[in-house]
């Protein structure tokens, strides 16, 4: 994997609360559990846990549950033997086997059925297995990531899953920001992707983001989050097509229809004038976090360590608001 090319990009402050706790849990040999909306990035944060613990240089083997059907997934995750069902022509590996003393990494698990969730509740405890129409008992070593959108506890409630495995995965659970709980990222973002869509062009650099398409950028809600986001930066810079000029219009809908029908309103109005509002809204925002911090870092004496104890914050998101703020300041001296 070009780990360069897949790091999770941002230095907003809650970005940096759930990269702190991924990169604490690290070096923990235990299941982990990683929870967040669609397109928050589960899968670079499953990839950011295996090449940080002492399994980096083992297999990192990735499983999308919920787009296996059963039968399948059973043979692909434990395997099977020779005559095991029909087409079974000759003995299969599983992804636990390939993932012998690295991280296996189950997507969207909360699809998986309860015959499933318990073979997996044996592999958890007891590090062992059986391949599909096989009798040998197999012991593996590999660390164990899941990942969902759904809500497991409430599952295990209505008994759609499994509450001992739900014990047994939840060692502690790592919790990724939707894209609108940190705003701050989205332009960095947007700019990563449109750089990497120009150079895909053939354009010698990306122009830029006029005033208007920052404001659609910061006025989005991003149900559909960092993939919704650069599905519209990549569609947004290619149908704009021309590097010499700065985008101004952002297509959030490709399904919405570029020709007016009779009787709707001027197309754009009511779009312009959220995204203003909200932009002046979030700039607000910005303005008095950067006052607090700027009187916390004063009363501290440009500590950035006391400050960030006494904002009760790490000091990763310090940092990371810091510069954000471009905020400097001389260290009073005892």
């Amino acid at each position: 994997m070009n780990q360069r090319n897949n790091r999770m990009i941002g230095n907003s402050v809650n970005l940096a609360a759930a990269l702190d706790h991924i990169s604490a849990l690290a070096s923990i040999n235990r299941p982990i559990l990683i929870c967040g909306e669609r397109g928050t990035g589960k899968e670079l944060a499953a990839e950011r846990l295996h090449y940080l613990s002492p399994r980096w240089d083992a297999p990192l083997h990735k499983v999308n549950c919920a787009a296996i059907a059963e039968p399948l997934l059973e043979s692909e995750l434990f395997g099977h033997e020779a005559g095991a069902f029909t087409g079974a022509i000759r003995a299969h590996q599983g992804r636990f086997e390939r993932a012998e003393g690295g991280t296996l990494f189950l997507d969207e698990l909360g699809n998986m059925s309860q015959r499933l969730q318990e073979k997996l509740l044996r592999v958890i405890e007891y590090s062992e297995f059986e391949r599909v129409g096989g009798q040998q008992t197999l012991h593996v070593d590999v660390r164990i990531v899941g990942a969902t959108n759904a809500d497991l506890p409430q599952m295990a409630e209505e008994g759609k899953f499994r509450a001992d495995l739900l014990d047994r995965l939840s060692f502690d659970v790592v919790h990724l920001p939707a894209l609108h709980q940190r705003p701050e990222d989205i332009l960095e973002l947007a700019e990563h992707f449109a750089m990497q869509m120009s150079a895909e062009l053939g354009w010698a650099l990306f122009p830029g983001f006029e005033d208007s398409a920052v404001l659609a950028l910061q006025s989005h809600h991003w149900p559909g989050n960092v993939r919704e986001l650069k599905n519209v930066v990549e569609r947004s810079v290619y149908r704009w097509g021309n590097p010499a000029t700065k985008v101004d219009a952002l297509i959030l809908d490709p399904f919405q229809s570029p020709f007016p029908t009779k009787g709707s309103p001027p197309t754009g109005t009511t779009s312009i004038a959220t995204g203003e509002a909200a932009a002046n809204f979030s700039g607000r925002l910005l303005a008095i976090e950067k006052q607090m911090l700027e009187e916390a870092m004063t009363e501290n004496g440009h500590n950035q360590r006391l400050t960030a104890q006494a904002l009760e914050l790490s000091y990763d998101q310090l940092r990371g608001m810091v510069r954000k703020h471009k905020i400097g300041g001389q260290r009073r001296r005892n």
